[in-house]
Order: C-alpha cells, then sequence, then structure tokens
C-alpha cells in the first residue's frame, strides 16, 4: 500500500487549466484527506479514496465537479473503468459520492464489469426489439458469456428471414434464436463491449476458440466420442482414457503427500438420504431415479452425503481431526439435452472431490492447504488464476455471527495467499460461503474449476459430532473441496488451451517410431517395446509404401511429442534421430540417454518439449 498526501498544488494547476472539462470545480477539493492506491496483481486500479467528513455537505454535485465518479477517472488517468465499487456496493460511473467511502474501480476485465456492460447491452436489445420488432420483452439479463433477451414476437418469420444475415459463416457480434418451453417464446443472445478494442480482442478469442474446439480434437486425435444410446455420457477410447487416469493419477499422487485419504462410495441411494441431506427438496428434478417397490433410489449427483455417512458411523474424537476424504465415484446429473455440450457440460462425470471435517480453530489452516493445492496444481497446467470471495445470499440459512466469522476467515487466507481475489457479495451457497477460482486459458478465456466451500447445514441435519479435549460434544466444520473439478470438463479446458499439443507427461501420443531402410523395422519395434516397457505410449509407423518426409509429417499431424527415425546406422551404434513436433532436430543420441530424459521430463510434468 502506498499512502501519501493529496498533491494540492498540482491539482489546484490541473483545475485551473481553462480547457479542462472539471475547471469548474471549487474548494471542495481541498477537503479530500488522503488517497490510497492499491495496485493489486492484474487489476487495472483499485483505489481507495479516504474523503474528510466534512466532504458530506456537497451533496449537490454534478459531472463537472471532483466527487463525480467520472472525475475521479480522469483525475487519476484511470483508462477503462465501467464501474465503481464504493463501500462493497456497485455504484455507476454517474453517481457522485456523498460521503466518506472506500472506492474501487473497475473495468471490463473484472466480473462485475463484463456483467454491468452486459446488462446495459441485454436493456438496449430489449429495447430495440420492443421499438422497431414490436415484441413483447419478458426478461433481461447476463450469463457467464454474454447477455440475453426473452421475447414474444407473433410475426416470427419477418424477422428471421428478413433481418437474419443470409452467410452462414459466423459474424463478430452472433445473434441467436433459442426456442424455449412457451410457443412463441424466443431467447435472444448477444455480447457487448465498452470499446471497439475489447470486440476485435473477442473476435479473435472467437475464432482461435473454433480451431481449437475440445470436440474435433477429440476426434481428430481418437480421444472419445458420444453416442445417443447414453446422452450425454463420455466414451472414453484408449488415447483419451490415458489423459484421464494420468490426471487421475497426478491428484492421488498429491493426495499422498496432502494428507488426503481416498474413499469409495456407493453410486446409488435410498430417497431417504437425500431427504435428510435437503437434495431431494431443493435438487430432485435433477436427479436419475430408479424405482424398486416399495422403495424409490437415486443416483447420486455428489459426494457429501455419502461422507456424511461415514463421519457418523461411530464417535469421533477432536485427536482425528482434521479428516480429509476424497471420492473419485461417478456422479449422475440430469442435465436437460439443449444444455449438453461436449465434455463441458455432461450427465455423468468423475470430479476429484473431497471432504474436510475440522473443528473451527483448524479452518483457516485448512482453507490455507486448500489454496496451496490449487496454486501447485494450476502452475504444472501453465493456468494464471484469480480468486472470488462469495459471501452470504439473502437466503442464507444459520447465525449472520457464524457467517461473519467464516468469511473474515476465507478473507484472511486469501490475503495471506497472496494471489488476486474478488470479493463477490451475496453469491455464497445457502449452507456457507465459497472460494471460486476462475482459470485463465491460453487464448484468455477464464473457466470456473476449482471450488472451496464451507458448510453449516450437511452437519447440522446429519448431528455430526467430535468430542473435544474437555469431554463436551462439538460440533465440526465441513468443507467442500475440488482442484480439477470436473475431470470431463477439465479435459476439454486442457485441450483447448494447449490446442491439442499435449505436453509429454499427459500426452496420449508421446513417441512415433520412424524405420527406414534395410533391417532397421525390427530395430524400431525394439525401440517401441523398450519405451511401452517404460510406460510411454509408443507407436510404430511401418508403411513402405511413405516416404521419410510424409512419416515425419503424419507423425507431426497426429501432436506426436517426439518422432524417433532409425535406420541401419541407428540400428548400429544403439541410437536413435530425434525429432520434436515442432520440426526441431534434437540430433542422434542413445536410446539409453534419451529415454533417462524422456522419463526425467515426464517426471518433472514440465510443458516443454526440449531436453
Amino acid at each position: 500500500n502506498i499512502s501519501q498526501e493529496m498533491p494540492k498544488k498540482g491539482i489546484r494547476n490541473y483545475f485551473r487549466n481553462v480547457s479542462n472539462p472539471l475547471a469548474k470545480i471549487n474548494c471542495h477539493i481541498f477537503r479530500l484527506k488522503r488517497f490510497h492506491m492499491l495496485n493489486l496483481k492484474g487489476l487495472v486500479l483499485n483505489s481507495a479514496f479516504v474523503i474528510s467528513s466534512h466532504f458530506t455537505e456537497v451533496t449537490n454535485t454534478t459531472h463537472f465537479e471532483f466527487c463525480h465518479l467520472y472525475s475521479v477517472c480522469v483525475l487519476y488517468s484511470v483508462k477503462g473503468a465501467v464501474v465503481g465499487r464504493v463501500n462493497g456496493e456497485l455504484w455507476e460511473l454517474a453517481r457522485p459520492l456523498e460521503a466518506d467511502c472506500e472506492l474501487q474501480l473497475l473495468g471490463f476485465d473484472s466480473l462485475e464489469g463484463r456483467r454491468v456492460v452486459w446488462q446495459t447491452g441485454a436493456c438496449v436489445l430489449g429495447g430495440v426489439m420492443e421499438t422497431h420488432y414490436g415484441a413483447q420483452v419478458c426478461r433481461e439479463g447476463v450469463s457467464d458469456t454474454g447477455l440475453y433477451a426473452d421475447y414474444r414476437l407473433d410475426n416470427r418469420c419477418r424477422l428471421a428471414y428478413t433481418h437474419a444475415a443470409p452467410s452462414p459463416k459466423p459474424t463478430p457480434s452472433p445473434l441467436h434464436h433459442i426456442s424455449l418451453k412457451w410457443n412463441c417464446l424466443l431467447r435472444m443472445m448477444g455480447v457487448s463491449f465498452p470499446g471497439e478494442k475489447e470486440r476485435e480482442q473477442w473476435v479473435q478469442e472467437q475464432e482461435e476458440a473454433r480451431k481449437r474446439d475440445h470436440r474435433r480434437i477429440g476426434k481428430d486425435q481418437e480421444l472419445f466420442f458420444f453416442n445417443d444410446i447414453s446422452p450425454g455420457s463420455c466414451f472414453f477410447l484408449p488415447k483419451g482414457a490415458h489423459i484421464y487416469n494420468t490426471l487421475t493419477d497426478f491428484i492421488k499422487s498429491e493426495y499422498s503427500r496432502r494428507g488426503f485419504s481416498e474413499v469409495v462410495t456407493p453410486t446409488l441411494y435410498s430417497t431417504s438420504l437425500w431427504e435428510r441431506s435437503g437434495h431431494w427438496e431443493h435438487y430432485s428434478e435433477n436427479m436419475f431415479t430408479v424405482t424398486c417397490e416399495p422403495h424409490t433410489f437415486a443416483l447420486k449427483p455428489m459426494n457429501c452425503p455419502a461422507h456424511c455417512v461415514m463421519y457418523e458411523q461411530r464417535v469421533r474424537s477432536w485427536r482425528e481431526l482434521p479428516l480429509r476424504w476424497a471420492d473419485f465415484g461417478a456422479l449422475h446429473r440430469n442435465e436437460h439435452s439443449g444444455a449438453l455440450g461436449g465434455l463441458t457440460r455432461v450427465r455423468r462425470f468423475c470430479q476429484d472431490d473431497a471432504h474436510i471435517f475440522c473443528t473451527p480453530d483448524q479452518l483457516e489452516e485448512e482453507i490455507t492447504a486448500c489454496l496451496d493445492f490449487v496454486r501447485s496444481v494450476y502452475r504444472v497446467f501453465g493456468f494464471t488464476f484469480h480468486c472470488l470471495l462469495s459471501t452470504r445470499p439473502s437466503s442464507y440459512l444459520g447465525e449472520a455471527a457464524l457467517w461473519d466469522s467464516a468469511e473474515q476467515q476465507l478473507e484472511k487466507s486469501l490475503q495471506q495467499f497472496g494471489e488476486r481475489w474478488e470479493l463477490n457479495p451475496g453469491d455464497g451457497a445457502f449452507y456457507g460461503p465459497k472460494i471460486d477460482i476462475q482459470i485463465r486459458d491460453a487464448i484468455g478465456r477464464q473457466h470456473q474449476c476449482a471450488t472451496i466451500q464451507l458448510d453449516f447445514q450437511l452437519p447440522i441435519r446429519f448431528n455430526l459430532q467430535y468430542v473435544g479435549p474437555d469431554g463436551g460434544m462439538y460440533r465440526p466444520v465441513m468443507v467442500h473441496r475440488a482442484v480439477l473439478g470436473s475431470l470431463e470438463r477439465m479435459i476439454a479446458i486442457l485441450a483447448e488451451n494447449f490446442g491439442g499439443k499435449w505436453p509429454l507427461w499427459l500426452s496420449p501420443a508421446q513417441v512415433m517410431v520412424l524405420p527406414v531402410g534395410g533391417d532397421s523395422e525390427h530395430y524400431g519395434r525394439e525401440v517401441v517395446h523398450r519405451l511401452k516397457e517404460a510406460g510411454f505410449m509408443a507407436d510404430i509407423d511401418d508403411d513402405h509404401g511413405a516416404t521419410l518426409n510424409r512419416k515425419v509429417r503424419s507423425a507431426q499431424l497426429a501432436q506426436y511429442n517426439y518422432i524417433f527415425v532409425v535406420g541401419e546406422k541407428e540400428r548400429g551404434s544403439g541410437t536413435v534421430s530425434v525429432r520434436t513436433r515442432g520440426g526441431k532436430q534434437l540430433g542422434q543420441r542413445s536410446l539409453e540417454d534419451v529415454m533417462t530424459s524422456l522419463m526425467e521430463l515426464r517426471g518433472s510434468r514440465s510443458n516443454r518439449d526440449e531436453f
């Protein structure tokens, strides 16, 4: 934090400049006591203004006066601000300051900034539909990716055909019609921007996203597919299963050194469990049910109730806590067919789910450890990320004092964590506050995968207790934690982040061996055999009708990390000629040295290709 007194002389000269639109400001500016600049990582600017209490007399401010948010942006050269947060509450920039406050200026790169711009765009879209097309707008809103307006239009064809773009190619600002449940009710979706620069950046991101679509990569590399015999459930082919299992093994290796124990729980449960947990009342429409007279069962959509059942099997002591239980069981959620899309939204999935049962005194330490877990994993993938602290909603359950204490502990952990974070007021779950982690991929898109959620309700519903040091019975705190989130969704994100060019440790196509001439094919198969014994995904191209250049090109297009060329010379010396998929030749090396280097590279989980 940098504290400094107001540069009064500089400000006075600034406002005396007649060409300055703020020149009409009066002496009230000198009642500003001090100014703090908080330069947080990645933010355009976070500014806190501490205004003297005498300043409250200035209530009739205009856009020419200093305490107006627009003027603050101009005075301190804050570019790109679209909304302000005053004492934790969002204010439009056209609103003047009125009293002592803490002010944050947020840009389009922040969650709140994007939602404000999109909400404005949704209102404009609704107005255009009503004014120019006679539509009856039912609702305007924003989603994670843009804006929308639900409307009724009697003459649907007039809009759909007369005003629709004839070209099937995507346009910079595409609008889509999506039929909803009710007859003649349509949803128009779009996206808006504060300026041309942001629009052009979005267009480039969309074009790059189309090139990196995980569904295309999955088909081209034979990783996975979907079939109508099981809608929303993925079939992982051998190469896709390799990625799936490698990610699982990665998380399991972290579990072993972070004090987590893996458990296995059933998939099918009686509805009595879900009634007890409260999910049947709020979530039953998203659950698959099976009736075996006279009972009804449901496939589990989450693991937490089962872990509560495991906890209550016997009396727990404070000496046992914290308990950290991880579960890779298959989960099923009845998503609407229209919401299904590749691996990002499926009905059957698996996640690196874990639950921590701890004492209130252990909570801060456990949250800090979870955040460190997230950072260590995301660094391996090369992701940058920021955190969102979601506080209690209006419909929260439990005591306000308990929520306040938990939110303070989460905030303290985030401050000690050292990474960029934002406050997301009122977006917590009804059962507890949470920290959501949003990652940014190689083309700038943001995804939410990891989450750390506190739960005050399930320990109450299941009457979970532990014996304290004084012999009394106490209620544990329950923490829901996921790092990768859904493995299916993470594979989709990684496929698009790497553009199908998987790093060696994760790649389903690690080495292609190309024999050329003579008896080199036998030696090539020996090389493949040794690579497979060492756990590498290796293949041989024994097409005698193809030239070496053609084989190399085919291996590069198939995204093999390395290409080993073996001929009579290599067979005689026990070496291989190594090339990367990028075309760089690493030269002739002994097979033993190459395998040692590959194993070191795989063990380090590095994203580089050279060794």
